[in-house]
């Protein structure tokens, strides 16, 4: 998929390098089978903020990343024992430098949570495929763009300016809203920064296993102590905040993981990763249907263009 082979998962940036590494078994085109364990992926991913919007009243979104990347690290981190596997301490530099990134971006997705819609969170974190395809354009001689991917670049970002107005067009749009939407745009920006230190670095060579690891600690070492910094230590014990916790973490952050691996060593990357677009376009719809957020036109006409670009960029 050039540039954005792995930008399907909003969690794991490690497939970038699980994507380019030889495959024990023969990578082969999508059969009904894969399509619809990406359509199902797809809608997991795309519900993951609406799920943390929707406790946010009763667990801080902040905390709820941290606890869900410490439960996701200790599963994983059993896993690779069970299976022999140990961090290479070269690659332990480069590690801790996506960690710290994956860490910054759901800093910044928390706290946009609080401020704006799931909706406009899930559209503005999703413009990292292009932000990734650009960092890939300066650095790598077989990632340049071609003229289609410049046109669906700016497509994409006309559409983000356009999608901007929808957070002060729509019900209750303001200058917090706008905050919100801009932090998410950020967050979008650290996990394109991301992946291309993944890509560019010697992290292209480590398991997929490996570097989430490095990402999932980041995010609990940078997001636990966040949020009793900044006052967001709310968690009650309800039993729906333990069922959007055990989502958060044993389906997203642990379960769609081991999925996509599965299916990255089965199928073509390229194949897998066109259906990137769907996750937002999942998380507005989810978002509209079950938080009943109102979504201005402006928004949504920007939106149908960031994902347009998207699918332009991202085209093989």
């Amino acid at each position: 998929m050039g540039a954005v082979k792995s930008l399907a998962s909003p969690t794991v940036d490690a497939f970038s390098a699980a994507a380019t590494r030889p495959r024990v078994i023969a990578a082969g085109p999508l059969d009904a089978r894969a399509g619809g364990l990406m359509l199902l992926l797809c809608l997991l991913w795309g519900l993951q903020q609406v799920s943390l919007k929707a406790a946010a009243d009763e667990a801080s979104p902040m905390l709820m990343v941290a606890l869900r990347s410490g439960v996701a690290l200790a599963l994983l981190a059993g896993l690779m024992r069970w299976r022999g596997e140990a961090p290479q301490r070269q690659r332990w530099r480069t590690g801790a430098v996506a960690g710290a990134l994956f860490g910054m971006e759901y800093l910044l997705v928390a706290e946009a949570l609080r401020l704006t819609q799931a909706s406009h969170v899930v559209i503005f974190l999703y413009t990292a495929p292009l932000f990734a395809a650009l960092g890939l354009h300066l650095r790598l001689p077989a990632e340049r763009l071609g003229g289609r991917q410049w046109v669906g670049i700016g497509l994409a970002f006309g559409g983000v300016a356009l999608a901007f107005l929808g957070g002060l067009d729509g019900p209750g749009g303001d200058s917090r809203a706008l905050l919100g939407d801009g932090l998410a745009l950020m967050a979008g920006m650290a996990w394109g920064a991301t992946t291309l230190t993944i890509r560019c670095t010697a992290l292209a060579a480590a398991p997929a296993t490996e570097t989430l690891l490095y990402q999932l600690l980041g995010a609990f070492l940078l997001l636990l102590p966040g949020a009793w910094l900044t006052g967001q230590w709310r968690f009650e014990p309800t039993v729906a905040v333990w069922a959007h916790l055990g989502f958060q973490s044993l389906v997203v952050s642990f379960a769609s993981f081991l999925t996509w691996c599965w299916l990255l060593r089965r199928y073509l990357a390229s194949r897998l990763g066109a259906f990137a677009f769907l996750t937002p376009l999942f998380g507005v719809m989810l978002g509209a249907w079950l938080l009943n957020e109102a979504l201005a036109p402006s928004f949504v006409a920007g939106s149908l263009l960031v994902l347009a670009g998207i699918v332009l960029v991202s085209k093989p």
